[in-house]
This record gives structure tokens, sequence and C-alpha cells, in this order.
């Protein structure tokens, strides 16, 4: 079932409760073969009892919403609060040690490392992919459909240099399309957000951005602010001749309309899970022994690969938790990157995990101690 991207707070009575107040800011089976299966049981231990905190990324707060009710039906004594307030706000709570993991759709970066090593006293942070959040091109233009849009374009429309919709550039990527000459109303996070952070790195990798990527949207480029992803989609729903980018399950939910995104090779691609898998295959860890940082390709050339995807990453320490903090941790991090716990996603507009990276994804929570 899907889950609405807007998400107050979930108990599950007497079981594993998700508290959610706030909102931010991978192959179709999770098995290839013996060597990426995992335990029927992983992450099951009735014994286990507690309560932790983590925050962040809203891109995987529905994973978070089913995951957590899955455990729950195993680990009755342990509770786990997750607030998706933004993948920035999730990171600095970890730094400061309020919460136990944080959610990111971005890996640590420029100081974070350091800053993360030391929260963690006697070991190191590490990154450790758990979801392919695909991230939608998404728009409101009635009577328009199938719109589809180079990096150059895209560029140019949040740049606010394309402002209007028969401009010639979506107009040469879209020629037997009727397009209006109405303004194009372009939506941005008003929060910092790993999805802006892909998004512009994105951009700026194959469409010619002028800025830096980053988490906050740089204010040169101008256009609306909204606040989440669930913001997000309702702006664009609300607004005709609306434009933005979100994680692909919020543009499910919200039955928006999602453009098609030329990859590399020139290719007008439409975004699927499968199609987003085909970009995930091909990024390759940058990160050291159980850091598992990746580097997206996202001037992609294979054929029916959709270019614009995130990895959320689940951001703990490999040691240095307190035990009972890491036992959950553990537990937890082993039943979501299960065969279970993978093959939850599939339904939700997320790419589940497969191949060798499941494999070291469930090698670097081992590790977790």
């Amino acid at each position: 079932m899907k889950y609405a991207g807007r998400l107050a707070a979930v108990a599950v009575v007497g079981a594993l409760s998700l508290a959610a107040c706030g909102t931010d800011n991978n192959a179709s089976s999770s098995t290839t073969g013996a060597s990426a299966s995992a335990p029927a049981a992983a992450g099951n231990d009735n014994g286990l009892s507690g309560t932790i905190n983590a925050a962040g990324s809203s891109a995987q707060a529905n994973a978070i919403t089913e995951w957590t009710k899955n455990f729950a039906a195993t680990n009755p004594g342990v509770t786990l609060n997750y607030q998706p307030s933004g993948s920035g706000a999730g990171v600095q709570a970890f730094i400061q040690g309020t919460v136990s993991f944080a959610g990111s759709d971005s890996a640590l970066k420029e100081d974070e490392p350091a800053q993360a090593d030391a929260r963690c006293k006697t070991g190191k942070a590490i990154n450790i992919p758990m979801v392919t959040g695909p991230v939608a091109v998404v728009y409101n233009l009635p009577g328009v459909e199938g719109l589809q849009l180079s990096p150059k374009t895209l560029s140019g429309i949040f740049n606010s240099t394309i402002t209007k919709w028969d401009d010639a550039a979506i107009k040469a990527d879209n020629p037997e399309a009727k397009l209006p000459s109405s303004p194009i109303q372009a939506f941005h996070r008003s929060d910092e957000s790993g999805t802006s952070d892909n998004f512009t790195k994105f951009l700026k990798a194959t469409g010619g951005w002028p800025h830096e990527p980053a988490k906050a949207w740089p204010a040169e480029a101008k256009g609306q602010g909204s606040k989440g992803s669930d913001g997000i989609a309702s702006s664009v729903k609300d607004t005709e001749g609306a434009i933005s980018y979100v994680e692909f399950s919020y543009a499910e939910n919200s039955s928006l309309q999602k453009a098609k995104v030329a990859n590399g090779a020139g290719e007008f691609v439409e975004l699927t899970p499968e199609s987003a898998a085909k970009t995930v295959e091909t990024a390759e860890v940058k990160g050291t022994g159980n850091d598992l940082a990746l580097s997206i390709d996202y001037a992609t050339k294979t054929a029916g690969a959709y270019p614009i995807v995130l990895v959320t990453y689940e951001i703990t320490c490999e040691k240095g938790l307190p035990a009972e903090e890491s036992k959950i941790v553990k537990s937890f991090l082993t039943y979501t990157a299960s065969d279970e716990g993978q093959a939850a996603l599939k339904d939700l507009g997320y790419a589940p995990l497969s191949g060798a990276l499941l494999t070291k994804v469930r090698s670097a929570v081992e590790a977790i101690s």
C-alpha cells in the first residue's frame, strides 16, 4: 500500500512506534543470488527492548514507516522515534548526539565526517546506503502529457532564465506538444535538503548549472520555496503551471505528472523503479571499509537509464554508540537490509538495493557494535 507524504505521529500500540513530527528534509528485487541473501528472520529479536531516536531525510520517511511497522511485529519491546526533519537537520542531530542514526539523501561531506567521528568516540561514522529514491521532475500542465526535458532545459527553468512554457528550449525538447504561453512556476525546497543537493549535482554535471550543488537552494536561482517533500508535492498539485523535483514516492502518492528526462545519451527516459536502478548499478563506492558513500554517474549513457536518482543513507557509528542503542540500531538495520525489508519497498515508490551493493550493505551493518 502507499503512504501519504505528510506524516503525523505514528504509533504501534504495545510495539514499536514511529514519531514523525515535522517534514524534510535499487533493481526490482532485493536478491540476485546466494551472496545477496540474508536470514529470513533478519532483525528479529524478541528479547530486545529499549528506545532510540533517529531523524533526517523525509525522502525515506515512507520506507521508515513501513519498516517500523513490520519490525514491531517481532520486537514489541523496542520504540523507534524517527523525525523526518530534513537531511541537514538529521546529520546535525547525529553529530550533536541526540539521535542514534541519521537518514540523509547525501553522504557526509566537507567537515561533517570529522565531527561525526568525534561523536562516535571509539569508532567512526559510516554511510550505509539503504534505499534508492528516484527523483521525479513533476509538473502541473493540463493538456500536456509526456513532457520531455533535457538537463540543459531543466537548468534554465530552475535558474529562472526560462520563464514561459512555450520557450524555444522546451519546444525543442517537445516538438509535437501544444505548449501554453503561460508563466512557469518553479518550486524548490526552502529547507536544507539532500534532494536539492542531488538534484543540483545532476544539473551541474549535465546541464550547465552555474551554482555549486548544495542542500540549501541558491538564492541567485530565485524561484518559489516550499518546505519538505510533502510541501513540494502539495505546491505543484495546487498550482497550474508549476514544476519541481521530488522523490518518486511523493510524486506517485500525489498523482503528479512526471516528465521524461534525457540521460547522457540524449535518450528521454520515463521514471520507473527499473529505469532508476540502471543508474544505481553504475554507482562507484568512494568510501573505504564499511563506509559505503557512493558516486552516482548522473551523465550515464546506459540505455533506458533514468539519470536523476538519490541514495538515502543511514548514518551511524560503526563503533561507539552506547551498548543498548547499538543493539537496537544493528537489529533494525539488519531487518531493513534483509530480503523482507528490501522487498517491502517495492510498492512505496522506491527501488530496492540488490547484488554486490546489497552484500556490502549487509556486511557494514554486521560490523556495528
